[in-house]
This record gives C-alpha cells, structure tokens and sequence, in this order.
C-alpha cells in the first residue's frame, strides 16, 4: 500500500492541479471571512457579487471600465455564473524539456432559491471532476448545512494544491466526497464546520466506503489594522490494502498574519498510518508574500514533508519563489522557480509561467 500511495503522490505532485480556491492571505490582510467573497462558506468554487466585484475593480493593477464588460456573472436574478481557465509552461529539469499544460477549464454555477438556500456547482471539462451541493444558511448567526458532493475543509485552502500540506494528506486535488456539513460563526472572529461523508475518487484504490470525519476551527481576530488567523483541523478516514485496514487521522494548526501589504501563513500537519501502520507522517508550509504594486505580489513558500518520521533521508523540502501578476480585471500571470532540495539530491527544479483567466 505504500509504494501505490507513494507512486499517486509523487504524480500528482507534478501534475500541479489548481482549483478556484480564495486566496486566503487577501483575507488575513482585509480582515474577510471565505463567505464575503464566495456562496460556498469554506470559500472557493464561485465568487458572489462582492468577490466579483472586489476582483474587477481592486485587485488588478488596470480595472476595465463597466462599458468594457458586456455580461454580468448573474444571468438571472436568481442564476450566477463563473468561469476558471488555467494553463502553464513548464521547464522540467527531470525530464530535460518544456512544455505546456492544460490544468482546469471550469464552470461554475449558482441557482438562489432563496436568501438563505443556494445550490452550487462546478464541472472541471479538463479533469473531469464535478462538485454539487446544497447550503442552506437555516441555523441560528448564519450557520449553515450543506449537502452534496464537495471537498472537506480542512487547514489553509491554499489554490496551489502541490502545497504537501494538501497534496501529502488524503485530500489531493481529485479528493470530493458526497456527505454532510454543519458550519457554525461566532461574529466575524469564530468559524467553526464539521463534515461526514465518503469518497468518490477513482483515481486511487486505497480509500474505502467508510465515513470520512473532518472538523475545523478558524478564529480571527482583528488588532487594530492586524489581522490574524490561527486554529486547527482533524480528519479520521479509513484507508483499505490488499490484506490491512488503516484507520488514518490527521491533525494539525495553521495560523495567518496581515498587515498592510505584508502576509504570513503558515501550518503544520502530521498523519498517522497514512502510508503504512505506525508510521508518522508531516507535512509543513510557510508562505510569505508582499504587495509590491497594485496588482503586483511576490510570493515566498517554503513547503517541507516527512513521509515517515521513525526513517532518515526521506524527507523532501522545496522552496517556490516567484511573482503574482494581474495586469487586468480577471487576469493573472504567475512565474514561478520551483526549487526541491532531498537527499541525496536529485535534478528536479523546474520553472513554471501560469496563466489564469476567471470571471
């Protein structure tokens, strides 16, 4: 079982599949919650009209003009829509060739059947994976139930999942479950969810049916014009061999720092018998970024994992340094130099210039 996980990880890795994820320094930094800028309360998939609007009109450098814009993402009062366009030119040192990627091509929906009930969807036309869902914001301060197929929240939901803190646990970039959520907020400062709900995957035999249990807790407090972000999620999952079933949990804490175009996030996460029984598994990720210009942030990550803690010389530790660029309204150029450092060394650092176009 571990050399199958250890091979699907390691292709995935390079896969560098990216999703509509928020970026979550934009909200340690403006002191957001993920549901001011998305119908989803765990953030990512569509924006709403706030999300849209904050990325026409702020984040990029050059705002196009109303007249510019001849379609609106509601195409009805009670109908949004939303668009997801990635692709990348790769230079890849271990195979010693470039070449281009298509990574998502997305829509994304949103039916209002109400103020408080939204359906939410989203089909990915390049990997063919599909989420859909039910929120309906019933219980009391804004809580919410969700139900359908959707993507747990869990740690920082970082939009690079090659980031070991998502790609090394069990919810890669192809990970949706169908199943349920409560989602609880205290205010501005206090957000709460738990889920329960079963694989769907078929990229990887080594799930079963059981239940997937997750629970999450984001406190936010804002100091003045500080903005903090720290808490901590758990996981328990069960994860079938050909001879063994490994009952796996995940933890970890994350923490986030804003202050005015400065940004820190951080977490740290460790897994037992994810790979194997009695194996102890972590993964790490720091990320520093500052707004150079409007529109213009350079970015530092330093992601680390550790596939088994009790053995030496298996860890493997990259740093990504690199710009985000949004010259327009609904555009961004992202270069990137991926540095990887194990032992013993290996040449394959590579060089990535992403393109992205949403709406």
């Amino acid at each position: 079982m571990k050399k199958q996980i250890l091979s699907f990880m390691s292709a995935a890795l390079f896969l560098i599949s990216f999703d509509s994820f928020a970026l979550p320094r934009f909200a340690v930094k403006l002191g957001d919650r993920c549901i001011d800028c998305h119908y989803n309360p765990s953030g990512g998939l569509i924006r709403n009209e706030n999300g849209w609007h904050w990325g026409k009109n702020t984040l990029s450098m050059i705002s196009a003009r109303d007249k510019d814009f001849l379609m609106s993402p509601r195409i009805s009062d009670n109908i949004s829509i939303g668009l997801d366009y990635r692709t990348q030119y790769i230079y890849s040192q271990s195979i010693k060739r470039t070449y281009f990627q298509n990574m998502t091509a997305a829509l994304h929906t949103n039916f209002a059947l109400s103020k408080q009930i939204n359906l939410i969807g989203k089909y990915d036309f390049v990997n063919q994976l599909w989420e859909g869902y039910g929120v309906a914001s019933i219980l009391p301060g804004g809580g919410y139930i969700k139900a359908g197929i959707f993507t747990p929240n869990y740690g920082i939901r970082m939009d690079d999942h090659t980031a070991y803190t998502r790609q090394g646990l069990i919810f890669n970039p192809f990970y949706r479950e169908a199943g349920v959520e409560i989602g609880f907020f205290a205010d501005k400062w206090l957000y709460a969810s738990a889920s329960a709900g079963s694989n769907l995957s078929d990229y990887t035999s080594n799930y079963t049916k059981d239940p997937t249990y997750t629970a999450r807790v984001e406190i936010t407090p804002q100091l003045g014009e500080v903005g903090l972000m720290f808490g901590g999620s758990f996981a328990a999952v069960k994860l079938g061999g050909a001879s063994d079933t490994l009952n796996t949990n995940m933890y970890g804490g994350f923490f986030g720092f804003g202050y005015d175009e400065f940004s820190l996030l951080a977490e740290y996460d460790m897994s037992n018998d994810l790979l194997s029984p009695d194996v102890k598994s972590s993964m790490i990720m720091l990320e520093a970024a500052y707004g150079v210009l409007t529109g213009l942030d350079a970015v530092v990550r330093y992601d680390r994992i550790d596939y088994n803690a009790d053995t030496d010389k298996d860890e493997i530790s990259r740093l990504i340094f690199g710009f985000e660029f949004h010259p327009y309204s609904f555009i961004e150029v992202r270069p990137q130099y991926r540095l990887v450092m194990e032992d013993p060394s290996v040449d394959n650092d590579s060089f990535v210039l992403q393109f992205h176009f949403w709406y």
